[in-house]
């Protein structure tokens, strides 16, 4: 079943069953391997959901944008936030992914599964677009399978084809003249009590100067 991933869908799966298992995530183990050594500047969590990403980056002493079309998941954030002690490293901004512009470019630009309503290597374009120079790009999205089955427990969890992607369909976007990859890669791990494996890519890369 394909989806719009429009407002009302996301409204919809933030007011769902799945709220508070997705709430309660811990940050994703790519953007903690990825982004534990750089050094903390400006970040954009595209698509935070419920902040786990967003509120780790500013533990670290990053100055973080979290930016979600679901007005529950960032309700949801800031209270995370708050209890991290971390609120004001933090700003949540409402955004549709698929039409917003920030005002400023970021030392980094992350993305952990997010799919707004656009083909998703044009989505990843746009957040490669609002890295500064020598900032980095880091994606985490669902693995393209070519329509092979994943190994979910549910097949609701399967992403469509259209919100998934392989290292080389991304990695073909990033002008080598303007980005050096550094991390390509395509793997898969367990989710702990949920019984499903989860297929990742995940690409960084750093914008040349």
């Amino acid at each position: 079943m394909e989806h719009t991933f429009d407002q009302e869908y996301w409204d919809g799966i933030w007011q769902g069953d799945r709220a508070a298992a997705m709430g309660a995530g811990e940050p994703n183990p790519h953007l903690v391997r990825e982004v534990a050594e750089l050094t903390p500047g400006t970040a954009l969590d595209a698509g935070c959901g419920a902040g786990a990403e967003a509120v780790w980056l500013a533990t670290r002493g990053w100055r973080v944008t979290g930016a979600d079309i679901a007005t529950e998941a960032l309700e949801r954030a800031a209270e995370r936030a708050a209890a991290a002690g971390v609120s004001a490293n933090v700003t949540w901004t409402p955004a549709d992914l698929s039409t917003w512009e920030p005002d400023s470019r970021y030392d980094l630009v992350t993305t952990h599964y997010a799919h707004p309503a656009m083909p998703q290597l044009d989505f990843y374009d746009r957040l490669a677009s609002w890295v500064a120079p020598g900032g980095t790009l880091l994606l985490v999205g669902h693995l393209h399978h070519d329509g092979t089955p994943g190994d979910h427990e549910h097949e609701s969890v399967e992403p469509p084809a259209s919100a998934s992607a392989t290292a080389a369909t991304i990695t073909a976007r990033l002008d080598p003249d303007q980005w050096e990859v550094v991390t390509a890669q395509e793997s898969q791990r367990s989710m702990p009590g949920h019984g499903t494996t989860v297929h990742d890519v995940v690409v960084r890369a750093t914008r040349r100067h």
